[in-house]
């Protein structure tokens, strides 16, 4: 997106279901856009994992080719879910962070976070980060 309404209009749009986890298709996705018009961040926000993480660190890797950072924000504390959310962030160029479903404060920080850094890049997030949370240094100390 490059608006911001549009991109509010989608977030407001999206929902919660059961079922497998799809964090393959996602990267897939985003190396299919990357390809046609630079992507300056990918965010994914999960709880678990139940894919193969070879074929996901192989696509992060991918986007960490194509300089497309994915970051990572995992709900609760499967520590599965933790070691692979670790990796795609890392393979990607992006960061990983936790969170908790009572800390929406956390979530609203570390994506103001990524906004910042897809509209200035390192520089920008390392100015935010100065004046914000600890979980917002955090993820701006794993951004090469």
């Amino acid at each position: 997106m490059t608006e911001t309404g549009q991109l509010m209009n989608l977030m407001n749009g999206v929902s919660c279901r059961g079922g497998l986890t799809q964090i393959s298709r996602v990267l897939a996705h985003a190396v299919k856009e990357t390809r046609a018009k630079p992507v300056r961040a990918v965010v994914f926000i999960g709880d678990c994992c139940e894919e193969p993480v070879d074929e996901l660190c192989h696509t992060a890797g991918e986007l960490g080719l194509l300089r497309t950072p994915v970051f990572m924000f995992h709900e609760g504390a499967d520590p599965h879910a933790r070691a692979v959310f670790q990796q795609v962030s890392k393979l990607s160029g992006g960061a990983y962070a936790p969170f908790d479903r009572n800390s929406p404060q956390v979530l609203k920080d570390l994506m103001a976070a990524v906004a910042v850094y897809a509209s200035g890049g390192a520089k920008a997030l390392q100015d935010f980060s100065s004046r914000s949370s600890p979980e917002v240094k955090r993820l701006t100390r794993q951004i090469r």
